[in-house]
């Protein structure tokens, strides 16, 4: 049986997971809203569907089961609630909201319709994060002690829309980078965060918003981890991944500083021109190519107590007392085919997502904490701002 799907928002976040709802055997497109009318005939066309005019409209479909919302984080809540009572499942971006009481909703709404929320993709999905996740609660090699994650990227001068660099907004790299990072750390650690200390850099006055962080985090056991990111095009972190690139694909060394060269490059409203186009039916909006590796999000070792982890987009290093081998993964079925695997099996009642609204909820604690941290030049508990919320 195939999950029919609707999709509301045919951007950037669309075209990166389209590769993954076009290979899945049980996923079947239906149709999709965007304010873009040219991208609604386009898609309509393209996967032979209904055009949909409207949200409403899309969400009174009786033959759309699921939604996949792939809009600005500030739209999710109102369009996930919406979706729920229309008696729709949902798949959600991350972040899944930009507040608390919008997480809140849009879990009761979906727990008061019956109806499946998951909240993704993201690189907690990735099979080398999930091997080395099964592998550390096997316990083989002791417990978990410490997780070092750093990403290196330039994600700061790719084509923007003005709301994407205004952290009042989500913009900048805590809600769209964190988000990654903080699902990598929980998939792995196998335990909730309990305490953050960080510091969040903005170090671009031509690049308004927040372009890097560090970050020490402790998880609910003794065991702890440091996640570090800048988005300033400088170090690039693939360099570690055998010049992979974050989507699975070879990349070209020599192409460093290629995305500051023509975001400079261009004038006036060429950079939202330029966002757009990468969108469906934009001129540059073409989707990934299937690729040889794994998806990844840089650099990440676990240190158990008698073994460190390395995980890589082909596989995991595994370096023992006494011995280094290397755990070989099978090439990847598709980009983001483990979100909608989890999708589409929650739907058909086979299990309960992992990434539900409950997980996406402590995401956005966890990158509140990080945000917080740093504002106030302190360590900050998750505990402490859950009882903020509820004053």
């Amino acid at each position: 049986m195939a999950v029919n799907l609707g999709i509301v928002g045919l951007g950037r976040g669309f075209m990166l997971t389209l590769p993954a709802l076009r290979a899945h055997p049980r996923i079947k497109l239906m149709g999709a809203f965007d304010v873009r009318a040219e991208a609604r005939e386009r898609f309509a066309t393209e996967f032979d569907c209904l055009r949909y005019d409207s949200l409403e409209a899309l969400l009174a479909a009786p033959a759309i089961d699921a939604i996949y919302i792939a809009t600005p984080h500030g739209l999710h809540s109102e369009q996930c609630i919406a979706a729920a009572k229309a008696g729709k499942h949902v798949l959600v971006e991350k972040p899944m909201a930009l507040q608390l009481p919008e997480c809140d909703a849009m879990i009761d709404a979906a727990q008061a319709a019956g109806t499946v929320l998951v909240v993704g993709p993201s690189h907690g999905f990735d099979e080398p994060v999930q091997e080395a996740a099964k592998l550390i609660a096997t316990n083989r090699f002791g417990p978990l002690r410490q997780i070092t994650a750093f990403n290196f990227t330039d994600f700061m001068y790719r084509p923007r829309h003005q709301v994407e660099l205004d952290p009042a907004q989500g913009g900048g790299v805590v809600h769209n980078q964190a988000s990654h990072h903080f699902d990598i750390l929980r998939r792995l650690a196998g335990q909730p965060v309990t305490e953050v200390t960080s510091l969040v850099g903005s170090w671009d006055a031509n690049r308004r918003g927040d372009g890097a962080y560090s970050a020490f985090v402790r998880f609910r056991s003794d065991a702890a981890a440091t996640m570090t990111y800048s988005g300033y095009g400088h170090f690039d972190s693939d360099e570690l991944m055998g010049w992979i690139s974050e989507l699975g694909h070879p990349k070209d060394a020599l192409q460093h500083g290629a995305a500051r060269r023509r975001l400079t490059a261009m004038h006036g409203d060429e950079e939202s021109r330029a966002k757009l186009a990468r969108g469906f039916g934009g001129e540059a909006g073409t989707s990934p190519d299937p690729a040889a590796a794994h998806e990844h999000f840089g650099f990440v070792l676990v240190s158990c107590e008698r073994a460190d982890l390395r995980l890589m987009p082909d596989g995991i290093w595994i370096f023992e007392d006494d011995r280094r081998h290397f755990l070989r993964l099978p090439s990847p079925s598709g980009p983001r085919a483990g979100v909608i695997d989890e999708l589409v099996n929650a739907v058909e009642g086979l299990c309960p997502p992992v990434q539900d609204g409950i997980w996406g909820r402590e995401t956005v604690l966890c990158c509140e904490a990080l945000a917080r941290s740093s504002a106030m030049g302190r360590a900050v508990s998750i505990e402490e701002i859950k009882k903020d919320k509820e004053k």
